[in-house]
């Protein structure tokens, strides 16, 4: 006979929808358990990337690549997985603007700078998770569809290429 599971609260997003944790550099989901246990904010997993919070519906899997992006649009973590599909070292991408990375997938169009736009908007909490398609800066017949939402802490825009 197994021993009864304790209850825990399921922290909620400002949509009600729950948290799940994530390593910002290998994108390894570590168990309640184990976060509750480990004293600071570093994947146990990997050791490189801090723990970051996002709706269960933004979140990205392990490996799936991703960037977290501030208010003021800069990158400030790369996943290893984005590190290897868009050629960038995190080292020289943080700190710098997402457009030397990532722009909308058509440049002409007249929502061009409907990208900047929604990264601003959920880097600074409100907006609800969308998807849009995207393409590296220097690169024109590559496309990917990005599924954007708010991740934390510190509050900022997830960006996840899938």
């Amino acid at each position: 006979m197994r021993p009864p599971r304790a209850l825990r609260s399921v922290p909620l997003d400002e949509r009600g929808v729950a948290l799940v944790s994530f390593c910002g550099h290998c994108g390894t989901r570590p168990e309640p358990s184990a976060l509750a246990a480990q004293p600071s904010r570093v994947c146990g997993h990997c050791g490189l990337g801090l723990v970051l919070h996002a709706g269960g519906d933004v979140a990205p899997r392990r490996d799936q690549p991703f960037l977290v992006v501030d208010a003021t649009l800069s990158v400030c973590a790369v996943s290893a997985a984005a590190e290897e599909l868009l050629g960038i070292d995190e080292t020289q991408a943080v700190n710098k603007h997402i457009a030397d990375f990532l722009v909308p997938a058509d440049a002409n169009a007249p929502s061009a700078e409907h990208l900047l736009t929604l990264l601003i908007e959920v880097a600074g909490g409100s907006g609800e998770p969308r998807t849009t398609v995207v393409r590296p800066r220097h690169e024109f017949g590559v496309r990917f569809r990005a599924r954007i939402g708010s991740c934390g802490s510190p509050q900022a825009a997830l960006l996840v290429l899938i």
